[in-house]
Parts: structure tokens; sequence; C-alpha cells
């Protein structure tokens, strides 16, 4: 297989994960508008602070869906004169957004949650219909996030996975909202309000994860060790190549780009060492989900 063929297919293995991650999001953005409305509405007709929570919470998710749309769309795009490399990194600058995002979301609901534990004895009774509300919230968002994160696995997305686990955080604030809510109507008011203090510090973890795990990406952060290590493995196993030293990665949104120097016998044409190498990067990109082998060619004696 030549470059030429092998960009092809790198270029429409691209454009059909882009359509996948853009299903899933949409899927995405509807569950969490229903969502969104049903708890909030609920929240303030039964008077459960932790529901209303969940619902701003679920809101939250519908903002970060249209970041990841956003950043679907652009990243997509290809090479520029002041984009030499593609605008891949927009997913992790989105994913950046995305957990400031979340940390506004979580420190406004902490705030809410402490005023009202303040005053314990302005806090109502939590009406019944809003138990069954977080039970249908809980099942609902435990779906989605074993869909999207199966869907982020598949096309290896960070920013999809990092969605999906924000759908799993909503999960579990569901699960702490039905509890607080169940503590409520068994006649222990204060369940209610801790309820959505204990999301509130949820959704602030999740955000400074996010936001603290992109900040390092926009800063070139390697692949992992496991990654490197099979870029090493198939650059060995490449005839011609008798080692490697200096080998160096950097991730752009969810590829990653790679700088190698390759050991090859001295006293064959530089053809056929251009040939090695060009092998070399073909099998890497191939193979795993690299935007680019950049070599060097350094000349070695026969052992």
């Amino acid at each position: 297989m030549n470059p030429v063929s092998s960009t092809n297919i790198q270029d429409k293995s691209a454009m059909e994960n882009h359509r996948a991650a853009q299903r899933c999001t949409w899927i995405s953005v509807a569950v969490n508008l229903v969502l969104s409305v049903l708890q909030v509405a609920v929240g303030l007709f039964a008077s459960s602070q932790a529901l209303i929570a969940d619902g701003i919470h679920s809101l939250s998710d519908l903002v970060s869906d249209f970041v990841v749309l956003f950043a679907g769309h652009h990243s997509k795009a290809g090479p520029d004169e002041d984009h030499h490399y593609g605008h891949y990194r927009y997913e992790n600058a989105a994913s950046l957004v995305l957990g400031m995002i979340l940390l506004g979301v979580g420190l406004s609901m902490l705030w809410a949650a402490v005023h009202k534990l303040s005053d314990p004895a302005a806090i109502p009774s939590v009406h019944m219909i809003a138990l069954y509300v977080a039970a249908i919230a809980l099942m609902v968002k435990e779906l989605l996030f074993r869909y999207m994160f199966a869907v982020g696995q598949r096309l290896r997305s960070t920013l999809l996975i990092a969605n999906a686990w924000h759908a799993r955080s909503d999960a579990a604030s569901s699960l702490v909202v039905a509890l607080g809510i169940g503590g409520n109507l068994l006649g222990f008011p204060l369940l209610d309000p801790i309820a959505a203090l204990v999301v509130g510090l949820m959704v602030i973890k999740m955000g400074w994860s996010f936001a603290w795990n992109s900040l390092h990406d926009l800063m070139d952060r390697a692949a992992d060790m496991e990654e490197i290590e099979k870029i090493r493995a198939i650059i060995l196993e490449t005839p011609g190549v008798q080692g490697l030293h200096e080998l160096r990665t950097r991730k752009t949104g969810d590829l990653i780009m790679v700088d190698v120097h390759l050991e090859i016998l001295g006293h064959i044409s530089v053809t056929e060492g251009h040939a090695i190498a060009v092998e070399a990067r073909r099998r890497v990109m191939e193979e795993l989900p690299v935007l680019d082998v950049m070599t060097h060619v350094d000349p070695v004696e026969a052992a």
C-alpha cells in the first residue's frame, strides 16, 4: 500500500468517525434537553432543591454537548496556511472549556446548597413525584453513559469519552438525589440540600479532572506508555530497521504526532533507506491513531 492510498483510507475512516460522533452527541442533546426540562419543572413543583440541582447538571450536559459538536465540526477541517497540522486541537480546547463549565456549575450548586443548609427551618417537604423523576433520570443517564462510552472507545475519542463520563457523573448524582429525596420523604428534610451539596462536589471534581487533563494535552503531553511501546515495536518489526532512538510523541486532539530516529545500514542507497523509512511510517499510521510520523535516518554498521 502506498502513502497516497493510506492517506485516503485514513480520511475515509476519519469521516466515518466524525459521523458516528455527531450522531452520538445529538442523541445526548435530545436526552439532556428532555431531562433538564423535566427535572427543573418537577423540582420546582415538588420543592426539591436536589432535583433542581440535578436538572441544572443535565442542562450543563446540554451545553457540553454543543461544545462537543462545535469542536467536532472544526477539528475535522484540514490544514491551511495558518494551521499546517490541521485543527485537531479544537477537541483539546473544547475539553478544557467543558471542564471550566463543570467547575462553574458545581460551584453554583455548592453555594445554593450551603445557603439552604444555613436555614434548616426553611427547608420544605418534598413531593413524592420528585423521587419518581430522580429514578427515571438515574436509569436514562446510566444507559446514555454506556452508549456514549462504547462509541468513544470504538472511535478512540477522548472528547466523547469525557462527555460519556460526564453522563456517568450525572447518573451518580441522580442516585445521590434519589437518596436525598427519599430521606426527605422519610422525615429528614436536611438530606435534600445535602444531596444537592454532594452533587455540586461531584461536578467540581469532574470539571477539574477534565480541565487539568486537557491543559496537559494542549502543552504537548506525550502519548501513554502502552501506545509508545506499540509504536516502538511496530517500527522495530519493519524490515531494514536495525534500531531506533529519540522516539518522541505528543497529542494533538485524539491523534498522536511521532518523531523518531531510525537506525539503518549505512552501506545501502539513499533510495533504499527512504523506502524503509516510508514503510515504517505506513505501518505505524495503519495500526495506531497517528496523524504523522517524522523520521530521521541514522546510518549504522552491520552487527
